[in-house]
């Protein structure tokens, strides 16, 4: 510790200089109990307890020293400042008690002249004596004043006064923050006394209320505030003061001088205490919030405008029905926007046109669509007479409504005098540069008029329900154009099968669900194969539209192209799932291949994927084969049994490729009911697929009824009106073919086999009664069996069949197909099968897993198709 040098008259400390100011800024700060030159004023003079004093602030105390050097007296205030109580600090040395050991020596000096009557003053660092328990406890910064006195013996004493200098400075850095706060602030100061008086204001409340800061001193809240007003902050004023909360952001409203405009001020009030807590007053801070209100007030009502817009793209267009998304545009303005609206479109527009026939002078054919009141239901009447709702009409030449269709820019039309409307915006729906309709939003008096803000929204509106509703109108075009082509790709009709009671359903699915439905690639197939077999197929193109329409087209034609070369199920699937990667390609299949096999990351918009069941039946053997593409598995009903979902392999959906497809064949019974069908009958957004496949099941538990009330029973007891995707629904009883129908004979491998085919069909065909086809069917089955002598392999085997037409077949081991020619006139021969060709209603091969086989097919007499006279077919070979 070193001594700061001191004087024995006077303090070289510059801190005294800060005690002055502190004790002068407090008075002030406090209350004013002290006048301007410094005379205490009225009752302040004897107040026992004065409102704020210097030594609430400051830590000042006393003690004073015996003629020993030892503590003789010790005040409150020395115990509040050192924290040492009277009965421990009498008696004790002062140096040896307070001054660091190495500086006691020189504390022993001064202390020996201050004892020979010499006054002094300085500042001295000291430390706390040792606690109970032996610990040393804090330093600090004193300044002390001697001053000698006697004892009553006469011995030489002293009395020193000692101050905290660590608190003076800090006093010092307060009123020096606190005196540039308050000057400096950008905002309004004021600070006001327990009686609601201003005592103080800084610079800028009084650049705003006019005059020097001085000249506001004394004032109340009612010299500034109307009365309502200042009522009521007065009663905040006093409910701070009593309860000490603060207020943040109190809104007070008045007047400024010289001005009439209304001005809006942000309050925080808070209560201000004295150094010993009393209250004395409540610190005023306000700051001018009038361009904030005004900003606020336009961002609340751009607020209000995008929240209107984003309302409107949340709720307009979510249907594609013209006259439901005009009600949709309405629901958002009425009442929000106006009070009343109406929404008139095209005539044309709604007919279903291909570009509304909008006149240029904007006087063609409307119809209101849609009105919507605020104002309990009354009429709209704003622009003319009222118009109600799906009535056709039409705007004169020279009205505002046909100005706004035939420029497609916004009217503003003023109400009638004594009529409900004030003013009405007529407002062009303009859709990519087409003018489709006009919408009307109306107030009514009393309410705000449109500004140039309202007839920006109100375009915006408009456009956007506008492109809504021109949506709506391409894609009702286009959902006709793609059902219009689905329904031309499917089977014309009520296809008919050998052995088999045939029905069948389609649905397309609906715009009128509110929902987006485009048609889909469902489709279905009958047909008929060689020996009286039929295939049935049912599948479903992935993906919606036109590309899923003609997707579904192209593969139909594969597979009615793939049926007649009479390959087996799995291997139809097989080419058809060729066929489906070839169709993304722009090389076809070929290059579908070779893209495959380098690795690249495949375009999804250019891949066909479709599901697809397809079937084989059987009629004389009553045995269905069946090959599954992914496709949801065929629901066989047996008679007198539960309708079961039959264990058919799913395998990959055509399109994927790299997968070979399982076959299963299955008998079925006479009188047994067999269900191909597509997802949409058995699944939507609300029921999933296990539940509607069990619905299904249980919607077959009565299959003996007609073929045709079953298939309206499924469709009216399942859900089938979603209208999210196409329905196809194939159901097929089976009727097999009966035995005395059939004729089948084994022939042994040698010459004179060829007569005796011709006896057992000559014999077979009058027993049922087909003289007319007799020499025929001789003729024929004499080729067919001498080409199986000379080409075939293996025992041949001779069939005739009899049904909606008489088939003829004749089997063998030989793998050669026969290929038929044209002959020369030199040749001998090489005109059997140009003879079969010419003689019968159709023939072919195909190959069977021993061997192939080899038929020809003629129509039945009596029927619609004329039999070819054999003559005439002989001689047109030459």
């Amino acid at each position: 510790m070193s001594e700061i040098p001191a004087k024995s008259t006077e303090s070289e400390d510059p801190s005294e200089g800060a005690r002055a100011r502190a004790a002068d800024g407090l008075a002030s700060a406090v209350g004013g109990a002290l006048a301007a030159d410094g005379v205490p004023q009225g009752d302040a003079m004897w107040q026992s307890s004065p409102p704020g004093s210097i030594y609430d602030y400051i830590k000042v105390a006393s003690f004073s020293i015996g003629p020993d050097g030892l503590v003789e007296q010790w005040s409150l205030r020395a115990e509040y400042l050192f924290g040492i109580p009277a009965d421990r600090a009498v008696g004790m040395d002062p140096i040896e008690a307070f001054i660091d050991p190495r500086h006691r020596e020189r504390g022993m000096r001064k202390m020996a002249e201050i004892l020979d009557g010499r006054e002094w003053t300085g500042v001295v660092p000291f430390r706390m004596p040792r606690g109970v328990e032996g610990e040393c406890g804090h330093e600090g910064l004193a300044e002390v004043y001697v001053m000698p006195t006697r004892t009553e013996e006469g011995d030489k004493a002293a009395v020193c006064i000692v101050v905290d200098v660590r608190t003076l400075r800090s006093i010092e850095t307060d009123l020096a923050a606190s005196q540039a706060i308050f000057s400096q602030s950008p905002f309004g100061f004021l600070l006001i006394d327990p009686d609601l008086r201003v005592r103080r204001v800084n610079q800028r409340f009084a650049s705003i209320f006019g005059g020097a800061p001085d000249d506001h001193r004394g004032k109340g809240v009612h010299d500034y505030l109307q009365r309502g007003e200042a009522d009521r902050v007065a009663a905040t004023l006093r409910r701070v003061l009593e309860t000490g909360s603060s207020i943040t952001d109190m809104h007070v409203t008045g007047f400024v001088p010289g001005s009439d405009e209304r001005r809006h001020w942000s309050v925080n009030l808070y209560r201000v205490h004295s150094g010993s807590g009393r209250p004395i007053g409540i610190a005023w801070l306000g700051i001018d919030i009038t361009a904030r209100r005004a900003a606020a007030r336009e961002a609340a009502a751009a607020r209000r405008n995008l929240a209107l817009l984003n309302e409107a793209g949340a709720r307009i267009g979510n249907s594609l029905d013209l006259e439901t998304t005009a009600r949709q545009l309405l629901d958002v303005v009425v009442p929000g926007f106006c009070d009343l609206a109406t929404v008139d479109l095209y005539q044309g527009l709604l007919a279903g046109d291909e570009t509304p026939p909008g006149l240029a002078d904007g006087s063609a054919e409307l119809r209101r669509v849609a009105f919507a009141s605020a104002v309990s239901d009354a009429p709209f009447a704003g622009t003319g007479v009222p118009v109600a709702v799906g009535a056709v009409h039409h705007y004169p030449f020279n009205s505002p409504c046909a100005d706004a269709l035939r420029t497609a820019r916004p009217q503003n039309v003023p109400g009638e005098d004594g009529g409900l409307v004030q003013s009405t915006l007529a407002v062009p729906m303009v859709a990519h540069d087409t003018v489709v309709g006009l919408v009307q939003f109306a107030r009514t008096k009393g309410s705000e008029p449109f500004g140039d803000r309202d007839r920006d929204l109100a375009v915006e509106l408009a456009a956007r329900a506008a492109v809504c509703i021109d949506n709506a109108r391409l894609y009702r075009r286009e959902h006709e154009r793609a059902l219009i082509l689905q329904r031309s790709l499917l089977p014309p009709g009520d296809p008919e099968a050998s052995g088999l009671d045939i029905a069948c359903r389609y649905l397309p699915g609906s715009v009128n669900t509110g929902r987006p439905s485009e048609v889909g690639g469902d489709w279905f197939d009958v047909i008929e194969l060689p020996g009286h077999r039929t295939a049935l197929v049912v599948g479903d193109v992935m993906g919606r539209g036109l590309r899923a329409a003609v997707a579904m087209g192209e593969l139909r034609t594969a597979v009615r192209t793939l049926a007649q070369l009479d390959l087996e199920p799995a291997e139809v699937l097989s080419q058809l799932d060729e066929i489906a990667r070839g169709l993304g390609a722009p090389g076809g299949v070929q290059q579908a291949t070779r893209a495959a096999r380098r690795p690249r990351e495949a375009d999804l918009s250019e891949v066909y994927l479709a599901t697809c069941v397809y079937a084989v039946y059987d009629s004389v053997t009553r045995r269905c084969t069946f090959a599954n593409a992914g496709h949801l598995p065929p629901v066989l009903v047996e008679p007198g049994e539960a309708a079961l979902m039959l264990d058919v392999p799913p395998g990959m959906p055509l399109g994927v490729g790299g997968e070979p497809f399982e076959e299963v064949e299955v008998e079925l019974p006479e009188g047994a009911l067999l269900a191909l069908y597509t997802d949409g009958l058995v699944e939507s957004r609300d029921h999933p697929l296990d539940e509607g496949l069990q619905a299904f099941v249980s919607a077959l538990a009565d299959p003996t009824q007609p073929l045709e009330d079953v298939c309206d029973h499924v469709l009216n007891t399942l859900d089938t009106h979603h209208g999210e995707d196409d329905i196809a629904l194939l159901m097929a009883r089976v009727q097999g073919l009966p035995t005395d129908s059939v004729g089948d004979w084994t022939l042994p491998r040698e010459p004179r086999s060829v007569g005796r085919a011709r006896e057992y069909a000559r014999a077979q065909l009058l027993a049922w009664d087909m003289e007319p086809l007799v020499d025929t069917t001789e003729l024929l089955v004499s080729e067919l069996v001498t080409n199986a002598l000379r080409y075939g392999e293996g025992e041949i085997r001779l069939r005739l069949l009899l049904d909606r037409t008489l088939v003829c077949e004749v089997w063998d081991s030989g793998l050669v197909q026969p290929r038929r020619r044209r002959a020369r006139d030199t040749d001998e021969g090489g005109r059997g099968l140009q003879l079969v060709g010419l003689l019968s209603a159709a023939w072919g091969s195909r190959r069977t897993p021993r061997g192939k086989t080899v038929w020809f097919e003629l129509p039945l007499p009596g029927g619609e198709t004329r039999l070819t006279d054999p003559a005439e077919a002989l001689l047109s070979l030459f």
